[in-house]
């Protein structure tokens, strides 16, 4: 009997200490972070000498277009990343980084086997080099 009564008081204890606990975590106020990002689906991604051409998926289904300068994936601390996805079902994608309501930087999730269908090659009879001249930020339409 006393076993027992021992278990209840213990169990009541830690039930009453884990409660408080919970309580005041809940009252813990997180720092929101300065950065924010919108991820978009990539449908196709032209190589190019100067950089990438990635035609993305905007919200109202339409198609867009945005270039992206070679320097920024080449640079340590650039403004671009390329992450490379292996086999499976992830679709290609684009994520581009705010930082305070301003262009941070990009990451693309590629497929690393290039002939997967969301790559493909700028044709050396189009010129675009102009597309790639100038380029700090990026904007992304919605």
């Amino acid at each position: 009997m006393r076993k027992v009564f021992l278990r209840i008081v213990l169990f009541l204890a830690l039930t009453v200490f884990s409660q408080g606990d919970f309580l005041s975590a809940q009252n813990t106020t997180w720092d929101e972070s300065e950065y924010y990002y919108f991820n978009y689906t990539i449908e196709r991604v032209y190589s190019h000498r100067l950089g990438f051409i990635v035609v993305y998926r905007r919200a109202s289904n339409k198609l867009e277009r945005v270039y992206l300068p070679l320097e920024w994936f080449n640079a340590i601390g650039g403004k671009g990343e390329i992450v490379y996805l292996g086999s499976g079902t992830e679709w290609p994608s684009m994520i581009v980084y705010y930082k305070n309501g301003k262009f941070s930087h990009v990451r693309l999730r590629l497929r690393q086997y290039r002939l997967h269908e969301t790559w493909d090659v700028v044709p050396y009879n189009v010129n675009v080099d102009e597309f790639f001249k100038d380029i700090d930020e990026i904007q992304m339409e919605f």
